[in-house]
């Protein structure tokens, strides 16, 4: 029966009470008063039960109280230091309520105790020195607290202490030196989780009565001492989660009393001793994460008691001790993430009845799976994953009943049927448990059958991308109700989208991209209301995009891109408010972008590039403030970039390019301290380019084709107008010092013309004589100069990328030399390029250049002149890679960009080294 309500004062009138239980109640309030009457109990039990106020003082009156069980409450408070007069109290039971502040040092007063719980509430200061003073101390437990501070050191011989726990708490430092020096009859004690460091004093290898150490999860270092033979009486022995490094001492291999040897998580290295199989005793043996080599020793197969083997994240090699499979006792197997190699024995799971885990992925291991595994039937988890595991799944698992994870991804296996279809999804039908099929990464090489429908109803998690899976996905895929995640990316799965995906209604994760799946999305996909990733990108889909994938309030990334939907922007996209990433790039999508852009308040990526969307970039695009990286590359938009994008503060990549966008770029970007990547290249932008914030780092390439441009020298972009009147030969220069710089394509020629014609207009003092002549005594051109001045593709008569490199290369030796293929020093067999070839094979030491460029270009008395020399020579050797006779053999217009951009570079260290 549980009693209910407050405590009734009316119990105080019971005077002469020795024993009072309240224990297992629904009692709560306060304690009345009345019960300090109660001067003769010796028991007093008010466990579990809802008391919530503060521990009355006046329990410190019951003089003759041996025993105080307050423990499951929601006591509130200090510990009353009252408490302290209690001189014949032995327990003294805390556990588990809501008790702050410090344990008062007076606690240490208590002459009779020997038990003491004060374990799982929220006490905090340090651990008071004087709870050592309590010689008839058996036990004491102040775990799960947040008590800080040193740990004291016992000053008494403390020759009743059994149990300490101090564990779970923020305790720091090192241990005492001499703390175990009066704890002869220690027997478990419990440090863990704190944040402890040093070494473990030589003096705890003398308490010989000790069943329990506990330090794990901790900062202590050093190595593990070799004294630790001395504790034969040693059951469980806690040391991961800490810094220790060196070998395993092979004197653990003698303290055969061992149960538990877990020392996960540290840094220690070398071989594991082969001692360790003497451990007979040892059920679990936890050696993980650490940097242990050699091989597994074939002595484990003698740790007949053993359930429990990892000994993950190593980086042991070698091949499995067969005998391990033959531990009948074993229940997890955890060697994942080493190096083992060799196969799996034929035999493996006859003799593991009770089984649960076989975790050994990323491994080394290869040959077939053996299908004698399914006579572990007790297996929930099989995990091989990440190996070089070849020939059939066998269809034999479908015969573990009990398995909820199937792992097999990143292998060789394939499928046993000589039918195109998956036979071994068929077979898992069987295993009604299974929440988890991984199998991706494999060169499966068949279909989907329509029973993968037939696959468990607890199915959450089906992992089949990048295996070769063919055909199409059956209808019936829509019977897996619980379904969380779904991959079928970068397989040949053609067909439509079944309709019956709608049905999974608990889908979370769905990934189909990179297939041939054709036809529409279907709306029965916006039944999925979970769904927060959805990947289509890479496909042949096409029509519009549904407009109630608006209404999917759970998604958090939409990539359709690389498809053929060729619709308007739907506007019930924008409405999505709490989308992270948005994909549609390359497609056939038409329309601007509305001002509802704006409401995407926590987007980091939106890609709309290529596509056809038309109209003005909306200003309200300035409101997306987490917005990462955005891409509206290759449209048709046009007006200008708007001011408010200097608002998007957390922008890394900003692709406008291939648009129509005029005006100037905004000197807010300067404000983009993030940006790292920036393209409005090929547009129609003009003005000066800013040059504080990150523009610092942009060169000609975030600018090229916009011909209005310009920005300072060391942006690498034509100098915006200044002073008309220059020297020619000041002109001359900045033909190379900012015009070539700034030019990675035709660019480069087109504006070297401009610039050296308004140089030959304003130096020309006389007119030349060829311009002076009137119209009439223009001398004709022959057909044979005109067809010497297209040669290209008078001679073939065919256009091609290679014809566009000939014609390139021309454009350069006229530019350069300031002569033309008609002139006529060029008749009979030389022609200009011949001239050029010519001239400078001629000349070993280089200064042929000198005479076949402008004279103006390069003179010996230009400060700038071995660097001038030097960049024209490479251009000169550039031009006549582009004439080579034979199409075949000119270089691609790709390698000539970047030859003028080491070209470029070049010269501009040269120049600053002048």
């Amino acid at each position: 029966m549980e009693f209910t309500g407050t405590v009734p004062q009316e119990l105080g009138n019971l005077s002469f009470l020795a024993f009072l239980s309240l224990y297992n109640n629904s009692f709560h309030g306060s304690l009345p008063n009345e019960l300090a009457n109660l001067r003769r109990l010796k028991y007093l039990n008010l466990a579990n039960n809802n008391f919530n106020e503060e521990i009355p003082s006046w329990i410190g009156s019951f003089t003759t109280l041996q025993s105080l069980f307050l423990f499951g409450n929601s006591f509130r408070g200090s510990v009353p230091s009252s408490l302290s007069y209690l001189s014949k109290l032995e327990t003294l039971d805390l556990y588990n309520n809501l008790l702050q502040g410090n344990i008062p040092e007076e606690i240490g007063n208590f002459p009779s105790l020997k038990t003491f719980y004060l374990d799982k509430n929220q006490l905090s200061g340090s651990i008071p020195s004087s709870i050592f003073n309590i010689s008839s101390l058996q036990l004491i437990d102040f775990s799960d607290n947040h008590l800080s501070g040193f740990i004291p050191s016992p000053t008494l011989n403390m020759s009743s202490l059994k149990i300490i726990d101090f564990s779970t708490n923020n305790l720091s430092g090192p241990l005492p030196f001499d703390m175990f020096d009066q704890l002869p009859e220690l027997q478990e004690i419990y440090l863990s989780w704190n944040q402890l460091f040093g070494s473990i004093p030589s003096g705890l290898f003398s308490c010989q009565k000790l069943r329990i150490l506990s330090l794990s999860n901790n900062n202590f270092e050093g190595t593990i001492p070799e004294e630790i033979r001395n504790l034969t009486m040693l059951n469980q022995l806690f040391l991961g989660l800490n810094n220790f490094t060196g070998k395993i001492p092979r004197q653990l291999g003698e303290v055969k009393s061992l149960e538990i040897l877990s020392l996960i998580e540290n840094s220690l290295a070398g071989s594991i001793p082969s001692e360790i199989g003497n451990l007979t005793q040892l059920k679990l043996l936890d050696l993980s994460y650490n940097n242990f080599t050699g091989t597994i020793p074939s002595e484990f197969g003698n740790l007949h008691n053993l359930e429990t083997l990892s000994l993950g994240v190593n980086r042991i090699t070698g091949l499995i001790p067969p005998t391990i499979f033959n531990v009948s006792t074993m229940i997890n197997i955890a060697i994942s993430a080493n190096y083992l190699s060799g196969n799996l024995p034929s035999s493996t799971g006859l003799w593991l009845p009770n089984l649960k885990q076989l975790l050994i992925g990323q491994n080394e291991l290869r040959g077939p799976i053996p299908s004698s595994i399914s006579n572990a039937s007790q297996l929930v988890t099989l995990e091989l994953s990440l190996n070089s595991f070849s020939g059939f799944i066998p269809d034999e698992l479908g015969n573990l009943r009990n398995l909820q994870r199937l792992h097999l991804a990143r292998n060789h296996l394939t499928s046993r049927s000589s039918y195109p279809e998956l036979s071994f999804l068929s077979s898992l039908t069987n295993c009604k448990k299974l929440t988890s099929l991984v199998l991706y990464g494999n060169p499966l090489n068949g279909t989907l059958p329509v029973t993968i429908g037939n696959l468990s109803t607890a199915l959450q998690t089906l992992l089949l991308y990048e295996s070769n899976i063919k055909g199409s996905i059956p209808g019936e895929i829509g019977n897996l109700s619980n379904l969380t995640s779904l991959n079928l990316e970068n397989n040949e799965l053609t067909g439509t989208l079944p309709t019956t995906i709608g049905r999974l209604i608990r889908l979370q994760y769905l990934s189909l991209q990179n297939n041939n799946l054709q036809g529409t999305i279907p709306s029965e996909l916006c039944h999925l209301e979970n769904l927060a990733f959805l990947y289509l990108t890479g496909n042949k889909l096409t029509g519009s995009i549904p407009a109630c994938l608006g209404n999917l309030s759970s998604l958090r990334t939409l990539s359709l891109a690389s498809n053929g939907f060729n619709s308007t922007m739907q506007s019930t996209l924008w409405g999505l408010r709490d989308i992270l990433r948005i994909n549609l790039s390359a497609n056939s999508l038409s329309g601007s972008l509305p001002s509802d852009i704006g409401n995407l308040k926590v987007l980091t990526e939106l890609d709309l590039s290529r596509n056809q969307l038309t109209g003005n970039i909306p200003i309200t695009i300035g409101d997306l403030k987490d917005l990462k990286h955005l891409s509206l590359a290759d449209n048709r938009i046009q007006g200008s970039i708007p001011q408010s994008f200097g608002n998007m503060i957390s922008l890394e990549l900003l692709d406008l390019s291939k648009n129509s966008l005029s005006g100037a770029i905004p000197k807010s970007l300067e404000a983009l301290l993030y940006l790292i990547h920036l393209n409005v290249s090929f547009n129609s932008l003009e003005g000066e380019v800013p040059s504080g914030g990150p523009f610092v780092n942009f060169s000609t390439l975030s600018f090229m084709g916009n011909q209005g441009l310009c920005g300072q020298p060391r942006m690498q972009l034509p100098p915006c107008k200044t002073s008309t009147s220059r020297r020619s030969n000041t002109t001359a220069g900045l033909v190379l010092k900012y015009i070539l710089p700034a030019t990675l394509s035709t660019i480069l020629v087109l504006v070297l013309i401009i610039v050296y014609l308004k140089w030959h207009k304003k130096n020309a003092n006389q007119p030349n004589q060829e311009d002076s002549l009137p119209l009439e005594t223009w001398r004709r051109i022959p057909y044979r100069d005109l067809e010497r001045a297209t040669d290209e593709f008078g001679s073939e008569g065919i256009v091609s990328t290679k014809g566009d490199v000939y014609s390139y290369g021309i454009l350069l030796l006229e530019t350069f030399t300031r002569k033309k293929p008609t002139d006529e020093m060029f008749d009979g067999e030389m022609d200009l390029k011949r001239w050029i070839r010519e001239s400078l094979s001629a000349d070993s030491d280089s200064d042929a250049v000198i005479q076949v460029v402008d004279d103006y270009l390069l003179r010996n008395y230009d400060e700038d002149f071995e660097a001038n020399k030097g960049c024209l020579i490479s251009i000169m050797q550039l031009s006549l890679k582009c004439l080579a006779d034979s199409p075949e053999e000119r270089i691609d217009m790709g390698d000539v960009l970047a030859r003028l951009n080491k070209i470029k570079v070049k010269f501009i260290k040269d120049s600053e080294r002048n």
